[in-house]
């Protein structure tokens, strides 16, 4: 399965593309995951790299929400249970607690 190009949306609100077929990077970084729900595109193209990356190389997602609400996040049961089957049945989870470290930073900013 070829995921060709697709456009990704960063949340400064830019818009760019990205031949995925050309990098095939060996390390693919979702970061920020889930700060609004999926439409359609969006969880069929993220179905399609989880897919194609499942079991070869590696991906690293970072959230500030719990996995738990990954399901409503993703939404379309079918989709969001194949994502989450190859997600959660073959990852490691590291969860961090305590304080943002942007708080402390901010904080020491101030003074």
């Amino acid at each position: 399965m070829s995921i060709g190009l697709f456009p990704l949306i960063v949340t400064q609100g830019l818009s760019f593309s990205l031949d995925y077929n050309q990098s095939r990077p060996q390390l693919l970084i979702l970061d920020d995951f889930g700060l609004q729900a999926f439409d359609n595109f969006a969880r069929e193209t993220l179905m399609d790299i989880i897919d194609e990356r499942f079991s070869t190389t590696s991906t690293i997602i970072s959230s500030q929400l719990p996995v738990s609400t990954w399901y409503d996040i993703i939404g379309e049961n079918t989709i969001a249970d194949a994502i989450l089957d190859r997600i959660v049945n073959s990852s490691h989870r590291i969860q961090l607690q305590g304080e943002s470290l942007r708080k402390g930073i901010i904080e020491q900013q101030i003074k």
